[in-house]
């Protein structure tokens, strides 16, 4: 149970940041929508460090 739950949220890390480099590639950025999406990764990040 804890590894599914570990991988899920490793995958949506990887998905955020994938967000994040999509965005900033692009010729105007959503700077908010990339403050967004940071924040959602640090929190499942911080998530990640305590199991």
């Amino acid at each position: 149970m804890e590894q599914s739950h570990t991988s899920a949220l490793q995958l949506k890390h990887a998905g955020l940041e994938r967000q994040i480099q999509e965005e900033q590639s692009r010729p105007l950025p959503d700077v908010a929508m990339i403050q967004s999406l940071k924040k959602r990764k640090l929190r499942i990040k911080e998530e990640l460090a305590h199991i």
